[in-house]
């Protein structure tokens, strides 16, 4: 059977991280399957963990009054979702749907926060691997907002 550290090892967002990190984050680490259409959080919910996808696709909406959720994103295998709980207030930005059925793993944010401050080597790989998440989140939304509001030809 595979066990939690073999699909984090297994997992590109993680390539190359020592596997002594790996075997501290598998600790609180878990497989977290979810059905079509669960709501995975709510926007400006707590923030306390991460999800690494494995299999399927996760839709990051926001809300808009008066109109239902817009789809900013969709995110698919190999991908992380979730870095709101690396940064306080610890409150999701987006909110997130599974696509279809969805495989990932979940990692626990308060823990992987502990074990950031006690290794700040970890911490800052960690940190850069997220704000390159953060920075193409950012960049599809602002993309996707263009063109939700572009002008009519």
């Amino acid at each position: 059977m595979t066990t939690t550290f073999d699909l984090l090892v297994a997992h590109p967002f993680l390539t190359g991280l020592p596997p002594h990190h790996l075997a501290r984050l598998a600790r609180w680490a878990h497989r977290a399957p979810f059905r079509a259409g669960a709501r995975l959080f709510e926007e400006n919910g707590r923030a306390d963990r991460y999800w690494l996808i494995r299999d399927g696709y996760v839709n990051l909406d926001i809300r808009v009054p008066g109109r239902s959720d817009v789809v900013l994103e969709t995110i698919g295998p190999g991908t992380v979702l979730g870095w709101s709980w690396l940064f306080p207030p610890y409150r999701w930005h987006f909110g997130a749907v599974a696509a279809g059925p969805l495989l990932s793993i979940a990692v626990d944010g308060p823990a992987t926060r502990a074990m950031c401050d006690a290794d700040p080597e970890f911490g800052y790989e960690l940190t850069k691997r997220f704000m390159a998440v953060v920075v193409d989140r950012m960049q599809a939304t602002r993309i996707r907002l263009l063109d939700l509001y572009r002008a009519p030809a």
